[in-house]
């Protein structure tokens, strides 16, 4: 019988290999990237949309000049969802691996992780975590989880519906952004606690989002999400999106699913990358 430590480096590489197949079996073709993204070019122009998200944040130019306020600081917000994407939306810092094409609906790209994992931290785990038809989550995935805050009388909830009001139709939205790479190790961050709900002088707050992942990036842009590659995204939203990456361990990422007051089970595909200039809008420096 071979060691413990050899065959937890023969299990990895398997699962290596598995994630490289299917990638490489669903990674669609550079020409359908290119056509989302002329179709989002086609249907956004001259139709007033602001600034969209996400982006690569190490780049600070824009064209868009749709301008809007700036969202208050969270504290002063109400936090009213809690989701997350496999692999991170935006690209910079600490997540600038390209993870390819996907499926074309947002799973199998985005940006990864570009640090190095002890082959402990990827030790397989029993089961599969917030499986769908797209695949679970396994250590050594990338996601990028999205705190957002609402200035209506929101509370937190299921979607991103919660965050609107029948009182204020169109409330300041602010999203904190922070990408965790996925380890099996009870020592790394619990997710249940990132994702603990208080309420704090009245408003509904997340008091763990991570303080230490440097110095996050502010820009103005929308929301997210595949259903937004080829059409504009109306929503304005304030966005911080923090360059450096924490681990978390996966094993309560799964307990997490298993009950929360947003009603996550899964992970959420990603938007393109938007590298239009036209619907980016400029990072003040």
């Amino acid at each position: 019988m071979r060691n413990k430590s050899a065959m937890v480096v023969a299990v990895t590489s398997l699962i290596a290999f598995h994630n490289a197949a299917f990638a490489a079996e669903t990674n669609v073709g550079d020409d359908v990237i290119a056509d989302q993204r002329a179709a989002l070019a086609t249907s956004t122009e001259g139709a007033g949309f602001g600034p969209q998200s996400p982006r690569d944040i190490s780049e600070v130019s824009g064209a868009n000049t749709r301008a809007f306020q700036a969202a208050p600081a969270f504290t002063e917000m109400n936090l009213c969802d809690i989701h997350f994407h496999e692999n991170a939306e935006h690209r910079g810092g600490e997540f600038t691996e390209y993870a390819g094409n996907g499926d074309g609906h947002g799973y199998g790209t985005g940006y990864k992780y570009t640090g190095e994992l002890s082959d402990a931290e990827l030790a397989p785990i029993d089961s599969p975590i917030g499986a769908t038809e797209h695949g679970d989550l396994q250590p050594g995935d990338t996601i990028e989880v999205h705190y957002v805050f609402s200035t209506a009388q929101a509370q937190p909830g299921p979607t991103l519906g919660t965050c609107l009001s029948d009182a204020i139709n169109n409330p300041q939205l602010r999203v904190e952004a922070q990408v965790f790479v996925l380890v099996n190790d009870a020592e790394a961050l619990d997710f249940n606690d990132l994702a603990k709900v208080e309420t704090v002088d009245g408003l509904y707050q997340a008091p763990n989002i991570p303080s230490d992942t440097g110095t996050a990036v502010t820009y103005a842009g929308s929301t997210t999400g595949p259903g937004y590659n080829e059409d504009g995204s109306p929503f304005q939203v304030t966005w911080n999106v923090r360059p450096n990456v924490a681990r978390v361990d996966i094993n309560t990422v799964g307990t997490w699913f298993e009950g929360n007051v947003f009603e996550e089970d899964h992970a959420h595909g990603v938007r393109n990358l938007v590298v239009n200039t036209d619907l980016l809008s400029e990072i003040a420096q």
